[in-house]
């Protein structure tokens, strides 16, 4: 297996992992309306599902690179934001079952798939 091959396997991995995490969230909110926090009016968990669902539309048709960043950044900032605010005490972000707030994995999560689609160009440009 090429190492380009490779990291397009892994942010496919990354990014139905990510799908198939927030789509619970987000149906829980849809049945109780407590799911998540909120930006405004729209739950948090929606956004960043869609921040994971259409970057993995993109990147399966190796198209819209710009579409990708735009949504895996929105994800990193809102991410970022509610990462500080879950650790100054100023929010709350949902946890994992072993009190891990998601904010941090989404943190995670959403740097590593920039890192990864930013070497995936270059070594495809190389």
């Amino acid at each position: 297996m090429t190492v380009k091959k490779g990291l397009s396997i892994a942010i496919i991995m990354l990014l139905l992992i990510g799908v198939w995490g927030t789509l619970g969230l987000v149906w829980n909110e849809i049945q109780t309306g407590n799911g998540c926090p909120k930006i405004w009016i729209i739950p948090a968990c929606v956004i960043v599902f869609f921040c994971f669902l259409i970057p993995l539309i993109a990147h399966i048709f190796n198209k819209w690179n710009r579409l990708y960043f735009v949504f895996t950044g929105l994800a990193l900032t809102i991410a970022i934001v509610a990462s500080f605010m879950q650790f100054t005490g100023n929010g709350e972000c949902p946890k994992l079952d072993n009190g891990t707030p998601m904010c941090y994995l989404s943190f995670l999560i959403f740097s590593t798939l920039i890192g990864l689609k930013i070497t995936l160009i270059n070594k495809e440009n190389r």
